[in-house]
């Protein structure tokens, strides 16, 4: 029989229902994508992640509503951190007495009375009178007060001369390389073969002793620990492929190590410095004790620590109260240095948003990876 050809009607007709098929199942995935879409979208926040529609769609957002929200977060973490929270309160008590102690007791940290020599610490004699007083029969309480502003205008200028020098000489020689790193190492290398004491003996021993002086030897014994620290960071940095995008559309370096690089190292360099006060005012402290720090009639804690040595077994007040001012300002610096140091670190700081009993072994790993 001869072969009965498709005529143009049934080749409409199929074409057409394929067509249909094709347009009915394109609709079908269009619909079920939209679904899986918008079902992904509520699941996603519901489970807490962001919403960046206002963001797409460039919505009008006040300036301070996004900063707001991560300061007290900062806030929440210290609270949640209970010693970082006592050391910060302790520091601020400090800062605070240092800068406006000497407005409130005027004169009292020199005004003796010899009939009230030696008095132990009690209540009768007033607010001034409850550490007790000297050998001159001066409060120890406006002494305490008047050394803090003493102790920390030596130690805060020293380490933020030093912070400054050596983190600038440290980038720029470990971003460069070459000649200019080895002769910045050697220059630290040669600093550092003189212990910084030994260094501030000497040097106060020849010239006067005076807090002037006192700083800028401290200040320069100090600049290697940030130049190698600063250097450190750089050379590893100057690699990076963010740093290797910026030398090529021809960024100058200078702005490449201060947008690029100095705001990476600037965490680990400010950790550096809050131990480095610790270190330095323990050293003014033990050069007044020595008698080449601070002089009379200025007093400092460390050289109320030597004016009352002798009088330990009967007066153990003049000694021991400025000794665990020392104490628990650089315990409380110590402490926070650790806390700021873990909050500045991305990697880290979600270990401060843990209660504090899963702050041991089990917060080895993100929350979110814990089962």
């Amino acid at each position: 029989m001869p072969r009965e050809e498709p005529t143009t009607a049934d080749t409409t007709a199929g074409a057409g229902a394929d067509t249909t098929t094709v347009g009915t199942t394109a609709a079908d995935t269009r619909d079920t994508t939209e679904v899986s879409t918008a079902a992904d979208t509520r699941d996603a926040t519901a489970a807490g992640a962001p919403d960046t529609t206002a963001a797409d769609t460039g919505a009008d957002t006040p300036a301070g509503a996004a900063s707001s929200p991560h300061r007290a977060n900062w806030w929440r973490m210290l609270g949640r951190d209970r010693a970082a929270a006592v050391a910060a309160v302790v520091l601020s008590l400090v800062v605070l007495v240092a800068l406006f102690g000497r407005l409130v007791i005027g004169d009292r940290a020199q005004r003796q009375d010899l009939d009230s020599s030696l008095r132990p610490p009690s209540l009768g004699d007033g607010v001034y009178g409850l550490f007790g007083t000297d050998v001159l029969g001066r409060s120890v309480l406006a002494r305490l007060i008047d050394a803090a502003a003493t102790t920390l205008s030596v130690a805060v200028p020293a380490v933020l001369c030093s912070l400054l020098i050596g983190s600038a000489l440290g980038l720029w020689a470990g971003y460069h390389g070459g000649r200019r790193e080895s002769l910045a190492m050697r220059v630290a290398d040669v600093i550092l073969s003189f212990p910084s004491l030994l260094i501030a003996v000497v040097v106060l021993y020849v010239f006067s002793p005076s807090a002037l002086n006192l700083v800028l030897i401290l200040a320069v014994a100090r600049i290697p620990v940030y130049l190698r620290t600063a250097r450190a960071e750089a050379a590893e940095l100057r690699s990076r492929l963010f740093v290797d995008a910026a030398r090529t559309f021809g960024t100058p370096a200078r702005h490449i190590i201060v947008r690029h690089i100095l705001p990476i190292a600037l965490p680990t360099l400010l950790t550096v410095a809050t131990l480095d006060f610790c270190f330095v005012m323990l050293t003014e402290s033990s050069l007044s004790f020595l008698g080449i720090g601070i002089q009379p009639p200025d007093v400092s804690w460390g050289l109320m620590v030597a004016q009352g040595r002798q009088y330990l077994q009967t007066a153990w007040w003049i000694t021991v109260l400025p000794g665990l001012a020392i104490v628990f300002t650089t315990v409380s610096a110590t402490v926070l240095a650790a806390w700021v140091r873990m909050a500045t670190d991305p990697a880290q700081r979600w270990r401060l948003t843990l209660p504090t009993r899963r702050r041991g072994a089990s917060a080895a790993v993100p929350p979110e990876l814990i089962p």
